[in-house]
Parts: C-alpha cells; sequence; structure tokens
C-alpha cells in the first residue's frame, strides 16, 4: 500500500509515492508494451469526453495544462485533432472523480502520474482511498480494511471497475485505428433500432 502527496499520517506500512512516474523495470513492463491489437484504437475528444464523463471543456483544459495529455496524438497546428488511447480514459474518468471530491491538484497529478507507470495487471486489482487530502494505492481488500481503521480512508475509486466502465461506454462509440486511421463504429443498441426501423421502411 503507498501514499501520494498530503501531509496526513498514513496506515502503517504506507510508502509515499515519489512525485514522478517509477521507470519501469524487467518485472513491471512499460504500458505500451503491453498493448494487445484490440487497444491499438485512438478515440477523438467528444468520445473520450462522452465515455469519461467530462465537459470538453475539461478535456481542452486538462489537455493544455498538462494533467491529462492524449498519449496517441496531441492536438498541434491548424486542423490536428487530438487522439486519445483507451487507458487515457481511464486515468480522465479517475481524475474527474478525485476533483469532484476535493483532493488537491498536486495530488491528483502524482496520481496520474503513477496510474500511467502500472501495468494493466496492477491497475486490474488496484482500488485508489483518499481522505480527501491523500490519496493511498491499496492493492489487497487487507489494505483498505487497514486504511479504513486506521480513519485514512473516506472514498475509494476501484480502478477495475472504472476500466469496465469506460471499455463498456467505448463499445458504443466510435473509434480509430491508429495504424491506419480507419473509423470502427460502435455497437451502439440506438444504432440498431434505427438500422431495423430503416429495413421495415425500405
Amino acid at each position: 500500500m503507498r501514499s501520494t502527496g498530503g501531509e496526513g499520517s498514513a496506515a502503517e506500512g504506507t510508502q509515499p509515492l515519489p512525485g514522478s512516474p517509477p521507470q519501469p523495470s524487467p518485472q513491471t513492463p512499460a504500458v505500451a508494451s503491453e498493448e494487445t491489437p484490440g487497444e491499438l484504437l485512438g478515440y477523438r475528444g467528444p468520445t473520450a469526453c462522452s465515455a469519461s464523463g467530462i465537459t470538453y471543456r475539461q478535456l481542452d483544459y486538462w489537455a493544455r495544462t498538462g494533467l491529462v495529455e492524449p498519449t496517441i496524438r496531441s492536438a498541434y497546428g491548424s486542423g490536428t485533432l487530438r487522439l486519445y488511447s483507451f487507458r487515457d480514459i481511464v486515468v480522465l474518468k479517475i481524475v474527474k472523480r478525485l476533483l469532484d471530491t476535493g483532493v488537491s491538484l498536486q495530488n491528483i497529478r502524482t496520481a496520474v502520474e503513477h496510474l500511467r507507470s502500472r501495468a494493466r495487471s496492477d491497475l486490474a486489482r488496484m482500488t485508489l482511498m483518499s481522505d480527501g487530502a491523500t490519496i493511498y494505492e491499496c492493492t489487497s481488500p487487507d489494505d483498505v480494511v487497514e486504511l479504513l481503521q486506521g480513519g485514512q480512508g473516506v472514498f475509494g475509486i476501484a480502478v477495475g471497475v472504472v476500466w469496465r466502465d469506460v471499455q463498456a461506454a467505448l463499445s458504443q462509440l466510435h473509434g480509430e485505428r491508429v495504424d491506419t486511421g480507419e473509423t470502427i463504429v460502435g455497437d451502439h443498441p440506438g444504432d440498431e433500432l434505427a438500422r431495423r426501423r430503416n429495413n421495415r421502411v425500405g
């Protein structure tokens, strides 16, 4: 269990996260090395907003201030559109929840760096707990109980649940293949109903 930022006392055994993202090691592979073909999709700003529950104004501000920048393609020059990865959108959704609960921007920046540095398998079992001032990473139910008993945990974000929520949302939205630029149409129930109606009319 680790903590990031804040002045409050952590539960016994917690260790503060460094202010900058840890360097990948052989035991903790870089995120890019474990991407699967299904994740080689990018999502434009409006899609990222829809899946993460934020406004386009927030998305633009966070990108310009470096809080959450798109890892596939940044906006540069006239007419260039940002392209966000699946993991970017998971981070966007987590950042929104942290901001909504009053966590400081400085602590959120450190948490974002930490999330980006972790392997996918780590994220699936990670829970972020916070007392509003400090963010703790819990990787087991015992960690969560320890924080709650110590008074540090006020709310928690199960990263794996956020991951699945974003996955479900994006399955109904359009993506773009990173290698070819081809648009991948999401399986939206409303689109299917519209197709059936059109078939009946035709």
